[in-house]
């Protein structure tokens, strides 16, 4: 499969629900090389997943693994930074808040003010400290 296949493959599984989708090069019977792709999906999506894999790649088969999963209870709040308004996530366990910014927010910010990544991400997470700490 060629590198654009794969990737048009990985669109498509998150496109259609998948929840994560990643990529490993992996060696193979006969000293073959490969590519494994996993597709993190929750069940009700697991039969589009399948469908897309067949259809988009040369697999012959998919092997399937059941596990549980926790996440954190989250919202998603919008911040403002002197370089503009970007959304964090905020994950709350056991009285402790865990702050995330939104990645395509900063990257746009980080483009418009010629500034880096970093730089926007700081300030947005400091930002948001304070808006969890209310």
């Amino acid at each position: 499969m060629t590198a654009q296949a794969i990737a048009f493959t990985m669109e498509e599984l998150l496109r259609h629900g998948a929840l994560d989708v990643y990529t490993q090069a992996i060696g193979m019977k006969k000293s073959r090389t490969g590519i494994l792709i996993t597709v993190i999906c929750l069940g009700d999506r697991l039969a589009i997943c399948e469908e897309i894999l067949f259809r988009e790649t040369s697999t012959l088969g998919i092997r399937y693994r059941f596990q549980e999963r926790k996440i954190l209870d989250r919202e998603i709040h919008e911040v403002e930074t002197k370089y503009g308004k970007a959304r964090i996530k905020i994950a709350w366990r056991d009285g402790f808040a865990t702050i995330q910014p939104e990645y395509e927010d900063c990257a746009k910010l980080a483009r418009s003010h010629q500034v880096p990544l970093r730089q926007v991400q700081e300030a947005v997470k400091l930002a948001g400290d304070a808006k969890a700490k209310k």
